[in-house]
């Protein structure tokens, strides 16, 4: 009997180590099968290139911010997708590059493709640009004439050849003609960079609708350079001038015999510069020299277009006291009249884009 315990204490040894083998085995394959699906799934979740999307405003969300980064090629990954992707893809890149004001000024074509992965579709969205990087960032977004008339006074001012802004709440009346009438209007706000009307170009993107990215490019008389020297000249002749009346009770008064002391009304000569640097000029030089001083002192002012006995003239208005009066420089008598004095005299203007002025205003001011 005893031989019997003996083998069976030799094979249990045995017995052991091929359970063992075989358990490990067995472990081993299921590791394998469970780790590889999560290291894919890893890598699908930390990719920063793919933007991941479930409904069709999101998928022409991630267009456009595609658009405003100027990335020429994105990954966008659909899931949950029910409807047709190739119809959303090919909606959403036609209304980015059609539609919306931005895709609209800036791209030139879009084009995708996509595959079907196992639980979403990837897409790949390649983009031609017509517009620069830069461009694209310099778009602001303004509301109102008035917004606009500033980046038109800033453009100017800067002797930019170029802006573009996106105005929202776009109606029928804010088309290109508005839009280089608003360019005339800030021109004769700023009368130290008033150096010479530049040729006006308004492209509209897209065509219609209530949201559009103006695009407006501006050839000067002059290299902008050269401009921008003359203003700095210009601007020193101001600052002489106008400090030297700084201190009188009637400024509105003292600046117009300051500037008739010093310049000679000629037939030529558009400019505040050709006024106060070179010494003579016309209707349209003496009033932007005269609203340039104005400016200087702290007097309200600004430049009036209208007639004189029917040929085009320039004078400027100026809110002094309780009221507004007119002053055109360019005549000696030409100083603080209202509008029945102006009419009277053969001046004819728009008096619904320009304030009145007269008593009755006065006493309406005060009153207020």
């Amino acid at each position: 009997m005893t031989p019997r315990p003996a083998r069976l204490r030799r094979l249990l040894p045995l017995l052991a180590l091929a359970l063992a083998l075989t358990g490990c085995s067995a472990m081993l394959e299921r590791e394998y099968q469970s780790v590889t699906p999560h290291d894919r799934l890893s890598v699908a979740e930390d990719d920063s290139n793919a933007v991941w999307v479930e409904t069709y405003s999101e998928l022409q969300s991630a267009i456009l911010a595609q658009v405003k980064a100027h990335q020429e090629v994105g990954i966008i990954r659909l899931r949950n997708w029910q409807a047709d992707v190739e119809d959303a893809l090919t909606r959403a890149c036609d209304e980015v590059s059609h539609d919306d004001p931005l895709g609209a000024y800036a791209v030139d074509r879009i084009q995708h493709a996509f595959t079907r992965m196992v639980t979403y579709y990837e897409a790949t969205v390649t983009i031609d640009y017509r517009r620069t990087a830069e461009q694209i960032a310099a778009v602001t977004t303004v509301t109102g004439s008035g917004a606009i008339r500033a980046e038109l006074v800033d453009a100017l001012g800067a002797f930019l050849t170029e802006t573009a802004f996106q105005v929202n709440y776009f109606d029928a009346s804010l088309d290109a003609a508005y839009i280089q009438s608003l360019v005339r209007e800030a021109y004769y706000d700023l009368p130290t960079a008033a150096l010479g009307m530049p040729e006006v170009q308004v492209n509209l993107y897209p065509d219609s609708g209530s949201r559009r990215v103006v695009e407006v490019f501006f050839t000067y008389p002059e290299d902008p350079e050269v401009l921008s020297a003359k203003r700095v000249r210009l601007e020193e002749a101001v600052l002489d001038l106008a400090d030297t009346q700084a201190q009188g009770d009637d400024l509105p008064g003292a600046l117009f015999q300051a500037l008739r002391s010093q310049v000679q009304t000629a037939e030529e000569g558009s400019t505040a510069y050709a006024a106060l640097v070179e010494g003579a000029a016309d209707s349209q030089g003496m009033a932007l020299a005269y609203k340039a001083l104005c400016d200087q002192a702290g007097v309200e002012c600004q430049v009036v277009e209208g007639t004189l006995d029917g040929a085009p003239h320039f004078w400027t208005i100026v809110a002094w006291g309780n009221g507004n009066r007119h002053v055109d420089p360019s005549w000696g008598e030409g100083l603080l009249l209202d509008d029945a004095q102006m009419a009277a005299a053969g001046y004819l203007w728009d008096t619904a884009a320009y304030p009145v002025c007269g008593e009755a205003a006065a006493e309406e001011a005060q009153e207020g």
